[in-house]
């Protein structure tokens, strides 16, 4: 199991069972792609204004958004659309990959609108967020092919439907 070092700002995370999902979501993901799983990941469980204020913050965006990811470190792929390189495990380190943050009411109507379960669709984005962690991107063509086929086989082995259908 991967570790995942949970905060709850917003109490509607309870409500989905937020940790349990989020340490599934991530450890099913580092496993996927065969990355040790004590690498540790810290997770922010927000409000709407929080992300909005973060991602103003940190990328310039004056918007509410899903999910955020910083990378402990950046991991980008030599080219576009083959993987990024693996993070190495080193004993007596922290080993962090990075902190995710989502937000609550945004991620309930998206998945709405999408026809989702929240669930299903908070499952998605932490697996997403998590791979922005390792290196992924989706930006060209090739990094967004290769990123959501490992996603869906993901997000398959949890027992979720293809979200790019």
């Amino acid at each position: 199991m991967a570790k995942v070092e949970v905060s709850i700002e917003d109490d509607g995370w309870n409500s989905l069972s937020f940790i349990k999902l989020i340490e599934r979501a991530c450890s099913v993901t580092l496993e996927q792609l065969g990355i040790d799983s004590r690498f540790q990941i810290s997770v922010l469980g927000c409000s709407d204004s929080r992300i909005a204020t973060l991602n103003s913050e940190f990328r310039n965006k004056e918007e509410v958004t899903n999910v955020l990811s910083w990378p402990a470190e950046e991991r980008l792929a030599q080219k576009p659309g083959i993987l990024p390189p693996k993070p190495k495990f080193l004993e007596k380190h922290e080993n962090e990959l990075g902190d995710l943050a989502f937000a609550y009411n945004f991620c309930v109507e998206e998945a709405k609108l999408a026809g989702r379960l929240p669930t299903d669709h908070l499952t998605h984005l932490a697996v997403h967020g998590t791979m922005h962690l390792l290196g992924f991107d989706h930006i060209l063509e090739k990094d967004a092919v290769l990123m959501e086929g490992i996603e869906i086989r993901i997000l398959k082995k949890l027992g979720i439907e293809d979200p790019y259908k």
